[in-house]
């Protein structure tokens, strides 16, 4: 076969797909301005906390007033980090400090209720790191204690912040037409242990490993990809099944490192879950499958592929190319005639920032601007007791229910 009839043949095998790449119009890499200047405290500073404090640095209105962890270590590491910082031992003093009306949780997850309850009885407005908690009884409170008040709750659930994402969200519907299909990949080669050189400290420093806290890799990572399901469907599904095990990181642990899901809708369709710590290929992504092509979000890029069939838009004109194994695939680019001109293409294809980055401004922008959370609490409960529920279902072996009292 030619070089030539084999391009056209794998062309027709894929159903002629065209990758387009989901981004907004205009993407500024300017930072994002609030309203007013606003002081923060963060507490929890790991290593998403860490991530959190790089982030928060990016945008010019923001100040680190506090920072508050356990740790004498990572506390030190943290103030050093964000120069002019309050360093606290206890949350609760970050909660006495008048100057500071917003705080982060990025606590383990297990610890969350008993901070963010702590600071909406304080008046704190309040960013949670997601999922909102390890359990059903706790995540339900989170949501009750939000409802209750005219405060900022906000739930960490990064996608509903992302321009990527944002962008997709109506697109699933208009695009792909009917939804045969869902998915999410993680696969990262990790330990997810830490090393302590106090035993006493193990169990705090590896709370994932703890069965008795951790809601395992379903609830902990694959709860933010479920959470784009929920939003997209903007139902729930209603049965989770799951199996998993310890494939690789075979040193005593319990939680497995490697997990399959099938959460089920009551239209029949399906978001099937693959997560390990044990392998690194394909990385990060969620996909959505429809008659008329597909949506693939992987973080900071998104690309739609459209089957030969489907009807045309007329916005696909404004579009650059990119390899996709072999196939060749069409990328919609941000500002496209501004960039071309400059000769700069290819600055348009991803995201300026961590979707982290988005999901903070977001979170600040309702603080200070008033404008409506990006993920609420009830909507955060809902996907965090979705991962915890399926979790379930990895452990067991068995269908689990899902059912989440309104």
């Amino acid at each position: 076969m030619s070089g030539t009839s084999r391009r056209a043949f794998l062309a027709d095998a894929a159903g002629a797909l065209a990758g387009i790449s989901l981004l907004p119009r205009t993407i500024s890499m300017a930072p994002i301005r609030l309203a007013e200047p606003v002081r923060v405290g963060l507490v929890g500073v790991g290593r998403q906390g860490r991530a959190i404090i790089t982030e928060l640095q990016k945008l010019p209105d923001v100040t680190i007033g506090a920072v508050c962890d356990t740790s004498t270590s990572r506390l030190s590491a943290a103030q050093a980090r964000a120069p002019g910082s309050r360093a606290v031992e206890d949350f609760r003093a970050v909660l006495d400090m008048e100057d500071i009306p917003g705080v982060i949780v990025a606590s383990p997850t297990h610890l969350h209720r008993e901070i963010v309850e702590a600071a909406i009885a304080a008046g704190r407005h309040v960013y949670c790191e997601a999922p909102l908690a390890a359990t059903v009884e706790d995540c339900l409170a989170i949501a009750t204690a939000a409802a209750g008040t005219s405060l900022v709750l906000h739930a960490g659930f990064q996608a509903r912040s992302n321009p990527v994402y944002q962008r997709a969200h109506p697109l699933v519907q208009t695009e792909l037409r009917d939804i045969i299909s869902m998915g999410g990949h993680f696969h990262h080669k990790t330990s997810w242990r830490f090393p302590t050189v106090d035993p006493g400290m193990e169990r705090n420093a590896n709370w994932r490993l703890d069965p008795e806290v951790s809601s395992g890799l379903v609830g902990e990572v694959g709860s933010h990809q479920v959470d784009v399901a929920l939003w997209y469907r903007e139902n729930l599904p209603v049965t989770a099944l799951g199996t998993g095990g310890v494939r690789f990181h075979r040193d005593g642990r319990v939680v497995p490192d490697t997990v399959h899901v099938d959460l089920r809708w009551p239209d029949g369709t399906s978001f099937h879950y693959d997560a390990t710590l044990a392998n690194s290929y394909g990385g990060r992504y969620e996909v959505f499958h429809g008659s008329n092509g597909a949506i693939k979000l992987a973080d900071t890029h998104g690309w739609l592929f459209k089957e030969v069939d489907a009807p045309t838009q007329g916005w696909e004109v404004y579009a650059t190319r990119q390899q996709f194994f072999q196939d060749e695939g069409i990328i919609l680019i941000a500002d496209a005639t501004k960039l071309a001109a400059q000769g700069r293409l290819k600055d348009g294809i991803g995201l300026p920032y961590p979707p982290l980055y988005y999901a903070l401004a977001d979170f600040l922008r309702s603080v200070t601007e008033g404008t409506p959370v990006a993920c609420s609490a009830s909507d955060g409960a809902r996907s965090s007791i979705v991962g915890i529920l399926a979790n379930q279902a990895v452990l067991s072996g068995s269908a689990v229910s899902i059912s989440i009292p309104e």
